[in-house]
């Protein structure tokens, strides 16, 4: 399909439907072409789809299921084709479906209770209607007011992706709100939306159902106003909440939706991805609202509880794996519990810190630890509690985890034996007949013992710990050490820089923004200069001539340019010569000719200093006026004692040495920038000299010329 362009001689095939005398919307929705006919603004076209029968006839292929016998055209194309015409933002359509109060009525028929519906129709619907809201909010908000009944249907179809989206919308608990929201959102504030949707944990046994409905909330504690975000922190709510959970008879993904709910209160990164908090400032709504302590207390208070949750021993399921099976498996909900274990870890409450440690939370968590080597979900959370302990520095976390948790002795006794065990009464047990394998988590053992190295710098407790424990001494020296220099992908040479070899950390946190071995700001200077002035043409010599006339704007570098050429072209901090920004003279590319401008057989130049020493000038001609001339600024009273033409065509290596002029002593101070260009086959001519008139370093090549037309003439 293309465009119809205007003034073609081809008419459009929707044209030539519309010329019929009894045109019928199912011939449209036939044709191809129509969807971009309505994006293309065809008048003809629009004013046919925006009469009443028309729109309502669009809105019945999207909200009524095609009858049995009906063929694919009916049940597929005619429906998607309705929905597409709908939603490709022509305002006329839109307008003419909210002002016609019957077509409006038809079109959220659609969620009544005893309408049959299907997933592909919900999809088209719930499309259909966040474009309404999108296009025309205020509109559609003042019919959602005056119809309360629709959020109600709602939440009954919350099992539904598609209305749970419209939901999320609808009561403001979305990232992208508009500024006519605003009265909308205080008639959400005084309905019993949220009581609705928590009731779903109890009335409902459907994982769908609870996975959503958890969503709507987590939505809400993000976006929604702080009015209905507040409902949700309160104590009564979150209690609500673990009383469906902890019910013996209910099923185990209410438990783990509700902990989601929970976990979402008390993450305070949840804070930095609201896109909505500008949104907040603007209209004043209040500021981000988060879990009271009174809430905090009541999930301590449930702890207890969800700790007993993580006892295996009374579960009788047995589930294959690769390596034998699990007698029970581990389970999402105790993977869930971990993760809430671990959000408590991390609020630096000093209430919840004391109830962890007194119900031995850690303790719990490292048993299981070792009992699931596999499972690597739980040796992350697992860890991260620990980090959490070990950084708070807080005496009482950090001896919970050295005494009671012992966690220096079980990272040994793993070290000691790191396959898996034939004959043991663990829940992870290896099939008969086959060789055991090592153990999973002997990269999260690793990494815990880092943080424990790393700990004992900066903390007594940990170090004076670490030092009376022989063992632990003699495995670090002979083991950790080594396994972390093989385990440095930094010195992998694997195409990554090999300058980064001092860098131990993770390659999640590695971030070069941080290095200071350069001067980003003054090499990109020097990267925009050099680019601008000597880019060259191989099929023009004579561009070398008007190079320092070139516009500005040719070419541009910003410092984060700058530095991602400096982090590809870095060859090595170790060797300086194998670096390309360091203090030497010059710099080597292939296919590249640097040529000094001063040479000792070069004539004198003009601006000589009364020393009889030459000047290394940097920068543009039109800038030497407005710098001071200080020769520690301007000027440096040396030269060169090598003047290195260096060339990488054919494999090629020249150098020349002259004698320096410079007194003996002086050290050499390199060029701010040295100019290159691309290699030309006249650069292979003798003859060339420099112009000592020009500002900058600058190539003549007019006897360069001069040779090459004397040759063709011999010739």
């Amino acid at each position: 399909m293309f465009w119809r362009m205007p003034g073609a001689p081809v008419a459009s095939p929707v044209d030539t439907i519309l010329d019929k005398e009894n045109c019928t919307l199912e011939e449209l929705l036939d044709e191809d072409e129509t969807i971009q006919e309505c994006k293309a603004m065809n008048n003809r076209l629009i004013n046919f789809l925006r009469e009443r029968t028309q729109v309502e006839q669009l809105l019945r292929y999207i909200i009524e299921a095609a009858p049995k016998e009906a063929d694919k055209r009916r049940t597929f194309k005619l429906p998607f084709i309705s929905c597409e015409i709908l939603t490709c933002d022509v305002d006329i359509i839109l307008q003419s479906l909210l002002e016609d109060d019957e077509a409006m009525n038809l079109l959220f028929s659609f969620l009544k209770p005893d309408h049959p519906r299907s997933t592909i129709l919900a999809g088209y619907f719930s499309k259909v209607v966040l474009c309404l809201m999108a296009r025309k909010t205020t509109q559609l908000m003042s019919y959602v007011q005056s119809h309360p009944e629709i959020l109600h249907q709602l939440i009954d179809l919350i099992g539904i992706t598609s209305m749970m989206e419209v939901l999320i919308r609808l009561i403001g608990a979305d990232e992208n709100m508009y500024s006519s929201y605003t009265d909308a959102l205080q008639l959400v504030d005084s309905t019993d939306v949220l009581d609705l949707i928590v009731d779903k944990f109890s009335s409902s046994d459907s994982p769908e159902v609870h996975a959503n409905a958890a969503e709507v909330l987590c939505a809400i504690t993000r976006y929604a106003p702080p009015g209905l975000a507040a409902k949700v922190c309160s104590p009564s709510f979150v209690g609500r909440l673990f009383r469906y959970a902890l019910e013996d008879s209910r099923p185990k993904s209410v438990l783990i939706q509700s902990l989601s709910v929970c976990i979402c209160l008390l993450d305070p990164k949840r804070l930095l991805q609201s896109s909505y908090q500008s949104f907040r400032s603007q209209l004043s709504h209040g500021t981000v609202v988060i879990a009271d302590p009174e809430t905090v207390d009541l999930m301590l208070e449930k702890l207890g509880y969800l700790l007993k949750l993580l006892d295996v021993a009374t579960y009788d399921v047995t589930l294959p794996t690769t390596f034998g099976y699990l007698k029970p498996p581990l389970g999402k909900h105790r993977l869930k519990i971990l993760e809430f274990i671990s959000i408590l870890f991390t609020l630096g409450s000093e209430d919840a810190e004391k109830e962890l440690i007194r119900l031995g939370a850690l303790r719990h968590a490292l048993d299981l630890f070792f009992e699931y080597p596999f499972n690597n979900f739980l040796h992350h959370q697992v860890e991260s509690m620990m980090v959490s302990c070990l950084e708070s520095k807080k005496a009482s976390l950090v001896e919970h985890v050295l005494l009671e948790c012992d966690i220096v002795g079980k990272i040994l006794r793993a070290e000691r034996q790191p396959a898996l065990r034939v004959h043991c009464d663990k829940p992870t047990v290896l099939a008969q007949g086959r060789s055991p394998p090592r153990i999973g988590n002997i990269g999260h053992l690793t990494r815990m013992a880092n943080k424990l190295v790393q700990g004992a710098k900066n903390n007594g407790i940990i170090q004076k710990h670490l030092q009376e424990n022989s063992e632990w001494v003699d495995w670090y020296a002979k083991v950790l050490i080594n396994r972390n220099s093989v385990e440095n992908v930094c010195n992998w040479a694997c195409g990554r820089p090999s300058s980064l070899h001092d860098r131990i950390r993770d390659s999640d946190d590695e971030d070069f923004r941080d290095r200071v071995d350069y001067d980003v700001a003054a090499l990109a200077s020097n990267l925009n200069q050099a680019f601008r002035y000597s880019i060259y043409n191989n099929n023009d010599i004579e561009e070398a001539q008007g190079s320092l006339e070139r516009e500005k704007e040719d070419f541009y570098f910003d410092d984060e340019c700058a530095e991602a050429v400096i982090s590809s072209l870095r060859l090595g901090d170790d060797d300086p010569d194998s670096s390309l920004f360091t203090n030497s003279n010059y710099f080597a590319f292939q296919d590249v000719q640097v040529v000094n401008d001063r040479s000792s057989d070069s004539p004198t130049s003009p601006s000589r200093n009364p020393d009889n020493t030459d000047e290394v000038v940097v920068g543009e001609g039109e800038e030497l006026a407005d710098m001071p001339t200080s020769p520690k600024t301007l000027t440096s009273n040396v030269e060169f004692q090598d003047v290195v033409t260096t060339r990488f065509s054919n494999g090629s290596l020249t150098e020349k040495n002259h004698e320096s002029s410079s007194p003996s002593g002086e050290s050499m101070k390199p060029p701010e920038w040295i100019e290159w260009r691309e290699s030309t086959a006249s650069e292979n001519l003798h003859g060339m000299r420099t112009n000592s008139n020009e500002p900058n370093i600058n190539i003549e090549v007019e006897d360069q010329n001069k040779d090459v037309e004397t040759e063709s003439g011999s010739r």
